[in-house]
């Protein structure tokens, strides 16, 4: 392991802004900040509620609403530097962990939450309670105990219910009333929560909610999770020796899980629980509770290959088996789903025939030609749903996701231009969320009835390069490809280095129809390199084959890699040196890049490594398991897929290659063991590399000069190993 210090070549600044690319990449949040987010419209179809922060530098999002029956007039309903007087935002070690779970790196008002009539709006500032009446343009601080996490108003709009403490707790929207309608039980304190979404929960089923209201506002749906269970881990902070380690409950792979449980809580006090095999199901992956049908549950079994649909009687908690599913690899999770349509069928996505299809009751809805990827809004006139191009499309649509109206009668899609596409609808009213590869950002438009009544404003700040890339598909597997080379190459510069950008893993779509998507990828390649973006098996948005062909070997993502290289390069569409290819890629893709090194030096001559997973048996028990079942019972198959073991490096190929790892030290998702194991291994390997650890740092890299400079390390280090002047 070498740690040197060099001298780090800083590219000139932009024009437009006087900042470099990496600064201004990391100072506007890769340009997210000022764009607009998280729309919820009003069942009149009067208003539309959204985030959205002040400028494109400007972290504090506010909460906004537009009046569509005003004039079509903006209106900022609540600005947290006013409701917190100009103080510091302060989170909870709870807030920052949900924060870190969902990718938050935003600050203010970064989530909320509505009424039925979407008149009242709840949200959390600093740990303390706020609402906003959305048509009269007031905003006040509720007294409530603190800090408060997430706070959710009741259908009505007379009650608010939030978690403190590990209790779930109910207020008055008028501030009076306050009291815990559930709390940790006495013993219990350290290690029970209700309301709240546990670890897998929140980091790999995408539930990141722990209570639901019914729609008659007079009782709740609330989880009560023990992790008494599961073990415990310490993160701590070297660059900090006086400071104790952080404990967390980390449930690896082949561990126990956290106890999850449900009880339906009356704000009359009654408490009743939930019935069903939690020993054969344990998983809670889903809650859905309309006034459409009864409160609806999805539940997993552990190796994820059988689940049920539950009914719930709230009166005495017992649950009838709506719906039951198998799979011999496994059942995908998705957003939307389960629900009831108004008629009462169950909405569902499920793999049929090959395909990923819309069902509404026992029927499948859409065929071969669409993969649904998630339901957005369910009528009594159609489903609204978001799907790319199935395996029976005449066109494969590279990169495109599309919004669709569904319905008995057929198929209509709603977006047009090609691109990424997503929506939001209610009364009438759609509100188009569409990324193109012409512009940057995305451009929000307000729909009624089909056609247009208003835009919605972007701050997003104006990247200073615009991609130079080409979609297409790679070699005989068809793995979708996006190939990015330097804005001013002409064809007689000749053979460029070739720098791998991926992530590669399930559900980390990156060959996507959307200009930002490709801007760092742009920056590496205005450094000197023609940059390959591939998303091959076990990538979503194709087909379930495509999905699940890496079942039991996660190395089929390397060899596609390999494959969409080999076939770009003799296509010679593309001036590819592969004498000098790289790597680069953070968690599953930081994974892949140092899999890429160990395993294939004959075809990759450089990586660096961005918090990769090296030991599997580190990583949690839903995602693991998920692919490579319990190592407790296939140890040889976790041995393969993992880049370390108990006897050092696994299936390391000469000659040795250089290797940049990068982990931040408070990672609590992959944590700093992972890099940590594989320097080890390497060192007694006698491998030479480099390894910079990022003190503070999370998963995420939100930090300003952090962020910048881990771009700027990164071209150092790919020209030093490549040897490019």
């Amino acid at each position: 392991m070498t740690t040197e210090n060099r001298a780090i070549h800083r590219p000139a600044p932009s024009p437009e802004s006087g900042l470099s690319f990496p600064r201004e990449h990391a100072r506007t949040q890769r340009f997210t900040l000022g764009a607009p987010r998280a729309f919820t419209v009003a069942p009149d179809g009067s208003r539309v509620v959204f985030l959205r922060s002040s400028s494109g530098t400007d972290p504090s999002h506010g909460l906004w609403v537009l009046d569509l029956a005003d004039g079509m007039a903006e209106r900022l309903a609540a600005d947290p530097g006013v409701l917190l007087g100009g103080a510091a935002e302060r989170l909870s070690p709870v807030e920052r962990s949900r924060r870190e779970r969902s990718r938050e790196g935003g600050a203010g008002i970064v989530e909320y939450a509505t009424d039925a009539a979407v008149e009242l709006a709840a949200f959390a500032l600093s740990g303390r309670l706020f609402t906003a009446e959305l048509r009269a343009g007031t905003t006040r601080q509720l007294v409530a105990r603190g800090p408060v996490i997430d706070p959710r108003p009741s259908p009505d709009g007379r009650h608010v219910a939030y978690v403190c403490g590990g209790a779930l707790r109910v207020t008055g929207a008028d501030g009076e009333g306050d009291r815990a309608l559930a709390e940790p039980e006495s013993g219990h304190e350290s290690t029970v929560t209700y309301g709240l979404a546990e670890h897998v929960a929140a980091e790999s089923m995408a539930r990141y909610r722990g209570f639901w209201w019914s729609p008659e506002s007079d009782r709740l749906l609330v989880a009560r999770v023990d992790d008494a269970p599961v073990g415990r881990w310490w993160i701590a902070d070297p660059a900090h020796p006086d400071r104790e380690p952080a404990q967390i409950a980390y449930p690896a792979a082949g561990t126990a899980n956290a106890d999850v449980r449900l009880f339906v809580l009356g704000l009359d006090g009654s408490r009743t629980e939930v019935v069903w095999d939690r020993v054969r199901f344990p998983y809670l992956a889903r809650v859905h509770w309309s006034s459409d049908g009864a409160p609806l549950l999805l539940v997993q079994a552990r190796d994820q290959q059988s689940q049920l649909y539950l009914a719930v009687r709230p009166e005495n908690g017992s649950t009838r088996m709506v719906h039951a599913e198998e799979d011999a690899d496994w059942l995908e999770l998705f957003a939307g789903v389960p629900c009831w349509s108004p008629s009462g069928k169950l909405v569902r996505i499920v793999d049929e025939g090959g395909a990923r299809v819309l069902a509404w009751g026992e029927r499948p809805l859409t065929g071969a030609q669409l993969h649904v990827r998630a339901v957005l809004d369910v009528t009594e006139q159609d489903i609204l749903v978001s799907a790319s191009a199935g395996e029976a499309a005449a066109d494969p649509g590279i990169g495109e996701v599309h919004v669709y109206r569904v319905n008995e009668l057929g198929v209509e899609r709603l977006s047009r231009e090609p691109g990424v596409h997503s929506a939001v609808r209610a009364g009438g009213v759609t509100v188009l969320v569409s990324a193109t590869l012409d512009r940057p950002g995305a451009r929000v438009r307000v729909l009624r009835d089909g056609k247009q009544v208003a835009t919605v404003a972007s701050h997003a700040r104006r990247p200073g390069l615009t991609p130079r890339v080409t979609l297409t598909e790679g070699g005989t597997r068809r793995v979708p490809c996006a190939v990015l080379l330097p804005t001013d190459y002409q064809a007689a510069d000749g053979p460029l280095p070739v720098l791998l950008d991926p992530y590669g893993g399930p559900h980390g779509q990156r060959v996507q129809r959307a200009q930002n998507v490709f801007l760092t990828s742009q920056w590496f390649a205005d450094q000197g390199f023609a940059v390959i973006v591939a998303d091959g098996r076990g990538m979503r948005g194709r087909s379930p084959a495509w999905e699940k062909s890496i079942k039991n070997d996660l190395t089929l993502t390397l060899d596609d890699q390999v494959h969409a290289l080999h076939a770009l390069a003799a296509s010679g569409a593309y001036p590819l040196d592969l004498d000098r290819v790289a790597i680069r890629g953070w968690s599953y893709g930081g994974y892949l890049a140092a899999m890429a090194v160990l395993r294939r030096p004959d075809v990759f001559h450089a990586a660096v490594a961005g918090a990769p997973v090296t030991d599997l048996r580190l990583y949690d028990t839903h995602y693991e398991e998920r692919y490579l079942g319990d190592p407790t019972r296939t140890p040889q198959t976790y041995r393969h897929n993992s880049l370390v073991w108990d006897d050092g490096l696994v299936d390391a190929a000469e000659p040795h290659r250089p290797m940049l790892v990068v982990h931040g030290l408070a990672d609590d998702n992959v944590v700093v063991a992972h890099s940590l194991r594989l320097s080890s291994a390497l060192l007694a390997a006698g491998r030479p590399h480099e390894v910079l650890p990022l003190s503070g740092v999370t998963h995420m890299t939100p930090q300003e000069q952090v962020a910048e400079n881990l771009l700027l390390v990164q071209a150092d280090f790919l020209k030093r190993s490549l040897h490019l002047a």
